[in-house]
């Protein structure tokens, strides 16, 4: 809480000596902070099927990580609450931009579908924005991981897709997501 007195001191004392420009920034920045640390009850609330706007969802959320247009006209914004949160999701419009549906992404049902053959971008479009990317040049793999609440043993863990040389999948993984799952 302190920190965000702090940033929230910081700002108003850069916007005195700044131009309408340079505050408008800095206003952006900050509140693109607050979005990203926002819990997830206010992140999402009052959406409104077919009434909210996708302005007004970009207003309530912040910029999202992709934006993806589909053939129909209808768009899926991409929200990742990362790296140490274990939600990412997807909020669907339609051709006229309003809101259809949020999705949390990152469940078993998901990470179940990861499967070897399936692309970069076929794996992107499933689950978001992955927490970390880690190259292994001596074994010609990428790995994606994806913080997760996995609810058995552990409480979160890190879901992992082997990409090799060609950007598909080899095969996939769990891992013990970073501090032994005490996130």
């Amino acid at each position: 809480m302190k920190r965000i007195a702090l940033a929230v001191l910081c700002a108003a004392s850069l916007l005195t000596g700044c131009d309408q420009q340079q505050g408008d920034d800095v206003m952006n920045k900050l509140k693109s902070f607050f979005n990203s640390v926002k819990p997830d009850a206010l992140l999402l609330k009052d959406l409104k099927p077919g009434v909210t706007t996708e302005a007004e969802i970009r207003d309530q959320m912040g910029e999202p990580e992709t934006a993806r247009t589909f053939t129909d006209g209808s768009k899926r914004l991409e929200y990742p609450r990362g790296p140490a949160g274990t939600a990412t999701y997807m909020v669907d419009l339609d051709a006229n931009g309003r809101f259809v549906a949020v999705t949390q992404v990152l469940t078993a049902e998901n990470i179940a579908k990861v499967r070897p053959g399936m692309t970069q971008d076929e794996v992107r479009r499933l689950l978001g924005k992955p927490t970390t990317v880690a190259e292994y040049p001596l074994k010609k793999e990428r790995v994606w991981s994806w913080h997760w609440e996995e609810g058995g043993v552990t409480r979160d863990a890190m879901f992992n897709a082997h990409f090799g040389p060609d950007g598909i999948v080899t095969t996939t993984s769990r891992s013990e997501a970073e501090g032994g799952g005490k996130h």
